[in-house]
């Protein structure tokens, strides 16, 4: 449908109604090994959360539907507990085909659906389903060499062959307590790693981890729907209590024996990650102390048992993890990232753990590796050389360390690479503009669209374009000197006087101040601003990629500096002829919504109104890994926690809160909410709250999307006169 008009108001409703104003945007991009296509997850035209997978084929340079998911179902998904909460911490949102790994050789793929698994040939007429059975299976995996797939039921290790169908259970004794090829927890919600075992590159073992979640406290937790109370027995390791005990093993999966890797004597320690050598003779695996202030990257040698540590990282606050650890192919040396000398950067090591050299320097990060060319001996990466609030793809070369910038156009690159490292897929966007999806060679030479997604007459957003604000992004120096990044969006019509709302997250490993698209969250700053408010957002420090000495300030200090620089930001602010210094709101969800609670009780001369959205109020509730890397064990900087707890702060509050919550929430624990509001209540301190029966951490649906966004308007119009 062509618009003919591009001057309508954006309402909330339009921002949760198909098609999506984000337009033909997909996900999930992948080159196929073979590098004959790319493959990506789009939602229907008529239902943008229901995926099917789509592909690009590079030959005919035609863009198709690939597999349709009501093809195989059409209805709801049950998914078991376990899955729902490992797609929350995924992020995994929609319905339909949300997630699949191509084969090795490029000819089939692997998707799950409805709680069962299917494998697609190309050119088949339909899938196989692998797997129809009562039990739900997770974290499905394709053997290096396509002879299996794998995954996990009822707590144990399972492959199937694919041509004649035989299954094969790997462990027998997860059950209760134990379970086997499966992450804990912290290691899911904290590490970003999702799974427990992984495939040697020659397809002859699989190294898994076996958890005893027994030392771990039960707690039990109300999730409160709106016809029921369920009442969930959950292991929650809260901040100062026991972690699980874990253990490493590797099994010969043709003869099913097993080895168990030695951890150390100390069992209080986090496993991170688990790599392989390309030999298929050596596991690495990286392993911290509860402390998190060091980390060793080891080896195990199957043949012989011997263990060797590669190389040891220490700070004085804490480590960062990462996922840049890769072993070339010519089984002699290592790429690895480090922050060593402050900034997080590439250096090149022998696979005796011998330093060759480091690669990348200067004031600036390291995003991720994206691919690594051996035969040209090049190294492509995304970073921030040239400016935190963008991330460009670069190339450094491993023979003479030479650094040059591929993508040219100023905003933020997401990248896929094809696995020989050819060419990529360039998922590039600005915040004015959603993702547009290109193929490029590996030189930066544009190939062809995917998707152009156009701001033309035939976009959903282009009648939106007459009112449309483009921020301000922008830096200034605070009092001690440091740069601090904003973005600031102003109404276009400018009165004398218009009030703020500052939104923000704060909290560490994570970034609001881009040249990027913000998705439904930046429609809602456009509706905003239409509306006459001024909104504005600032990274304060603690917050990622402006290197180690950004973030550490908040060690045993959460809820301070951070404070104390959105209150440089207010002061900001004020000294703009059009903000009206009595009218400025701060809002944000998460971290974001434990600083809102924590500007409007430390900073009440700031902020005259705040919501709070599933915020954290003590971190004594939230778990081991996370907090503890920031704020120590409690057991032993117990007054670090209570400075940082909002409790202390409460009884100053001056202006208008709203805070709510999901009431099913299993990340930032109902609780937190809970126990402030009565705090308050003991008080005597007047408060709004929304709470939202069966919600998770993120408070996902469209309707009730909606009703959320409206419920934060409202109440800023409220407060504020609009």
């Amino acid at each position: 449908m062509t618009n003919t008009s591009h001057s309508d108001t954006l309402s909330i409703e339009r921002i949760f109604t198909s098609p999506a104003l984000d337009g033909s945007a997909p996900r999930n991009l992948k080159i196929s090994p073979d590098g004959k296509r790319v493959t990506f997850l789009q939602g229907k035209s008529s239902d943008y959360e229901r995926l099917d997978l789509w592909e690009y084929d590079l030959k005919t340079k035609k863009t198709q539907i690939l597999f349709n998911s009501d093809d195989l179902s059409s209805g709801p998904e049950a998914l078991s507990d376990e899955e729902k909460a490992r797609r929350e911490r995924m992020r995994l949102s929609g319905t339909g085909i949300v997630s699949y790994e191509w084969s090795p050789d490029g000819t089939a793929l692997l998707f799950p659906l409805a709680g069962d698994l299917y494998y697609f040939k190309l050119g088949a007429k339909k899938a196989l389903q692998l797997l129809d059975t009562p039990e739900f299976e997770t974290d499905f995996k394709l053997s290096p060499n396509g002879n299996y797939v794998s995954y996990v039921r009822n707590q144990d290790l399972y492959i199937k062959h694919i041509k004649n169908g035989v299954e094969t259970r790997l462990t027998h004794d997860g059950q209760g307590n134990i379970k086997n090829a499966m992450a804990e927890f912290v290691a899911q919600e904290e590490m970003s790693r999702m799974t427990g075992y992984w495939w040697s590159p020659d397809e002859r073992y699989i190294a898994f981890t076996q958890i005893d979640e027994s030392p771990v406290q039960q707690v039990t937790r109300s999730e409160i729907y709106a016809d029921s109370i369920q009442m969930i027995t959950q292991r929650y390791p809260a901040a100062g209590t026991p972690n699980v005990l874990i253990k490493l093993a590797v099994m010969d999966v043709a003869s099913q024996q097993t080895q168990w890797v030695d951890l150390g004597e100390d069992k209080d320690i986090y496993l991170n990650r688990v790599d392989w050598m390309a030999d298929s003779r050596n596991l690495t695996y990286q392993m911290q102390p509860r402390s998190q202030q060091t980390l060793l990257l080891k080896a195990y040698n199957l043949h012989d048992k011997k263990q060797s540590t590669l190389l040891t990282e220490t700070s004085a606050m804490w480590i960062n993890l990462h996922d840049d650890l890769h072993f070339l192919s010519d089984k002699k040396q290592f790429v690895w990232a480090s922050e060593r000398d402050g900034f997080k950067h590439l250096y090149l090591y022998n696979n005796d753990g011998t330093l060759v050299k480091q690669l990348t320097k200067g004031p600036w990060v390291v995003d991720d590796i994206k691919a690594i060319d051996e035969k040209k001996q090049l190294i492509y990466f995304t970073g921030r050389v040239d400016t935190p609030t963008e991330a460009h793809l670069y190339s450094v070369s491993l023979k003479n360390d030479e650094l040059k910038r591929i993508t040219q156009r100023r905003g933020f690159h997401n990248i896929s690479f094809s696995q020989d490292a050819s060419i990529y897929v360039d998922n590039f966007s600005t915040v004015n503009s959603p993702a547009q999806v290109s193929l490029h060679r590996a030189n930066g030479e544009h190939i062809t669209w995917l998707s152009e997604n156009a701001i033309d007459t035939n976009h959903p957003l282009f009648a939106y374009q007459e009112q449309w604000v483009k921020p301000d992004i922008a830096s200034f120096k605070a009092e001690d000197g440091t740069e601090l990044y904003y973005r600031l969006y102003k109404p276009q019509n400018l009165q004398e006087k218009h009030p703020v709302i500052v939104y923000l997250y704060g909290g560490p490993h994570a970034q609001q101040v881009t040249n990027s698209w913000a998705g439904n969250r930046g429609l809602l700053f456009q509706h905003w601003v239409n509306k006459g408010y001024v909104v504005f957002t600032l990274d304060n420090r603690g917050s990622n990629y402006r290197g180690k000495a950004f973030e550490d300030p908040i060690y045993k200090k959460m809820g301070d500096i951070e404070v104390r620089d959105q209150i440089e930001g207010v002061k900001f602010l004020r000294n703009l002829p059009y903000v009206d210094a009595t009218r400025i709101g701060i809002h944000g969800h998460s971290y974001g919504g434990y600083m809102t609670l924590m500007g409007m009780f430390k900073a009440g001369d700031y902020f005259q109104a705040g919501v709070a959205g599933a915020p954290v109020t003590d971190w004594e509730l939230y778990d081991t890994f996370y907090t503890e890397r920031y704020m120590g064990d409690p057991r032993t900087d117990k007054a670090a926690y209570t400075a940082s707890s909002v409790f202390p702060y409460a009884k100053d509050l001056k202006g208008d809160l709203l805070i709510y919550h999901g009431m099913a929430d299993d990340n930032v624990l109902f609780t937190h909410s809970t126990m402030l509001y009565k705090h308050l209540q003991d008080l005597a301190i007047p408060f709004e709250s929304m709470d939202y029966p069966g919600k998770k951490h993120s408070i996902n649906g469209k309707n009730t999307g909606i009703h959320l966004y409206k419920t934060i308007t409202n109440f800023f119009d409220k407060h504020f006169g609009m």
